[in-house]
């Protein structure tokens, strides 16, 4: 995970650490040039206070803290433009300045989930998915799209999994679920009282459960087998639209299906090109 992500995610951080995080954040590029004691001076705190914290970050001190920092915004700078993600047009925008604020947006999600995601996890997750005999998708609103997205790609890869909260059934799937199969569960807010009863009976009968949110706070992420993470500045309300979380989504989504397709790649791609004839040429065309 990238500093700045660190920095806004701020896991553990004592009061005095979310302090130095917030003018941080506040006041990035000053950052890049300043010297310490002006640091411990403006955020109301100490030297080893800031070098604490550089320290729980996973850096020497604070001139790796702070090279760290200035490589990431000039990172930043050569991406797409900053869009406010809950409010991303107004009333008096073009229909040109939206489609481009929202073509900004999406790029922006996207490269967070980039930076955010944990390899190892993500790699994790695709064996758990593909040694499952049944796989049962839990999400709701929004999320759901995402994950019927996340179906369809299955199939391509001889892979079925059920949206386990469609027509009211999730009781049920939910009691269903052994050992051998894993439960998935999709929330940007990872807040569902019925998500976090369910997995917390997966946890204690030792069914496997990925769970995918937005919300490093999440209950869930003690309950999960295996987590991913993708956090977007979105409110979970007061916004136009999930447009960044979703975006985020279909993004981790789409990779985790690379992956496991990846891992089985030449017999996936031997069934592509069978499964092709069987349907363009063969008995199963339908146009």
């Amino acid at each position: 995970m990238q500093l700045i992500d660190q920095l806004k995610q701020q896991s553990d951080f004592t009061t005095t650490e979310k302090r130095i995080a917030a003018y941080i954040l506040a006041h990035p590029q000053a950052l890049t040039k300043i010297y310490l004691k002006d640091l411990a001076a403006k955020t109301y705190t100490s030297h080893s206070a800031i070098i604490r914290l550089a320290q729980k970050l996973g850096y020497q001190g604070f001139r790796d803290f702070q090279r760290t920092l200035t490589t990431e915004l000039a990172s930043q700078a050569q991406t797409a433009e900053t869009v406010d993600a809950n409010f991303p047009f107004t009333a008096d925008d073009s229909v040109t300045m939206i489609s481009k604020q929202l073509a900004d947006l999406s790029a922006s999600a996207i490269q967070t989930a980039q930076r955010q995601v944990d390899t190892a996890q993500l790699a994790q997750a695709a064996q758990l998915l593909a040694q499952a005999k049944r796989i049962f998708l839990f999400s709701q609103g929004d999320s759901q799209l995402r994950a019927r997205s996340f179906q369809n790609k299955l199939v391509k890869v001889n892979r079925f999994a059920l949206i386990a909260e469609e027509y009211a059934d999730e009781a049920w799937n939910a009691a269903n679920l052994t050992t051998d199969d894993c439960a998935m569960i999709i929330s940007y807010a990872g807040t569902t009282k019925t998500h976090q009863q369910f997995a917390s009976y997966f946890h204690e009968h030792h069914i496997p459960v990925v769970v995918l949110t937005g919300n490093p706070d999440s209950p869930l992420l003690d309950l999960a087998t295996n987590s991913l993470l993708t956090i977007q500045d979105e409110y979970h309300f007061a916004k136009i639209g999930t447009f960044a979380s979703q975006a985020a989504f279909e993004y981790v989504l789409n990779t985790l299906f690379a992956v496991m397709y990846a891992q089985e790649f030449e017999t996936n791609l031997q069934g592509l090109q069978q499964k092709q004839q069987l349907m363009q040429d063969g008995p199963l065309t339908t146009k």
